[in-house]
C-alpha cells in the first residue's frame, strides 16, 4: 500500500466528522457543494458500522441489527472536504411494500442525477457474495454511469482461503461493468481490517478531484 495515500488516508479521516443533514426526498437534499462519496449495500450488510469504523468514531452512524433500519439518506460532514452518505439498504425492508418503493425511487434518483456524487462503496456481505439484488444494483449503477467500488465487508466472519475466493469472484463478476473500479477491497469494521486501505482509496480519490 502506497505510504503518502495511507498517510493522506489517516489525515482525512482524523479530521472532525459530524452529522450534517437527513434526507428523504429530493426537495430536503442539501446543495450539491461539497464532494460526496456514498455508502450503499444490502440491508444489514454493515454500511453503517463500516463508517463508525472509517471516521474512528463509535456512535457517529447509527447501527442496528433490524433491516431497513437507515430509511434516509444520512450525511456526514468529514472535516469540511467531504460529505459521506449513508445510503438506505435494499433487498429488504420492516417497512410496507410502497414506502420501500419510494425510498428506492428516491434513492436512484439520487445516484442518477447527484453532480457532485465522486464515487459509490457498493457493500457485499463476504459472507455469501454477490447476491441478486446487489446484481440489480450493478446494472442501476451502471446505467447511470457512477463510478464504483466494491467492498467486503464482515471479512473477520469468513475463513481467510474463503475470503480470497470470494474477494476474486467479485471481481471477476465486475470485470465486464463499465463503471466499476478494478480491484475489490475486503474489511472487518470489527477489527479494523482493510480500513486505512480504504481511507487511503477515498484520500486518493478527493486528491484527484483537485
Amino acid at each position: 500500500m502506497d505510504r503518502a495515500a495511507t498517510e493522506a488516508g489517516r489525515l482525512l479521516f482524523a479530521k472532525d466528522c459530524v452529522f450534517r443533514y437527513a434526507a428523504g426526498s429530493a426537495d430536503r437534499l442539501p446543495s450539491p457543494v461539497s464532494a460526496e462519496i456514498a455508502f450503499l449495500g444490502r440491508s444489514n450488510v454493515g454500511k453503517s458500522s463500516l463508517i463508525n469504523a472509517l471516521t474512528g468514531r463509535n456512535a457517529l452512524a447509527r447501527t442496528s441489527r433490524t433491516p431497513g433500519r437507515t430509511q434516509e439518506l444520512i450525511f456526514f460532514d468529514l472535516g469540511g472536504e467531504l460529505m459521506l452518505v449513508d445510503m438506505p439498504g435494499y433487498g429488504y425492508a420492516a417497512a410496507p411494500l410502497e414506502k420501500v418503493k419510494s425510498w428506492s425511487e428516491f434513492a436512484r434518483a439520487y445516484l442518477r442525477d447527484r453532480r457532485n456524487l465522486l464515487r459509490v462503496y457498493l457493500l457485499v456481505d463476504a459472507r455469501h457474495g454477490l447476491k441478486a439484488a446487489d446484481v440489480t444494483m450493478l446494472d442501476t449503477l451502471d446505467q447511470a454511469g457512477v463510478s464504483y467500488h466494491a467492498v467486503l465487508t464482515k471479512g473477520d466472519e469468513v475463513k481467510p482461503v474463503d475470503l480470497a475466493a470470494r474477494i476474486t469472484a467479485v471481481g471477476a463478476a465486475l470485470t465486464k461493468r463499465p463503471a466499476a473500479f478494478p480491484d475489490v477491497l475486503a474489511t472487518s469494521s470489527r477489527q479494523g481490517v482493510g480500513i486505512s486501505e480504504l481511507r487511503a482509496a477515498i484520500a486518493t480519490l478527493l486528491g484527484e478531484r483537485g
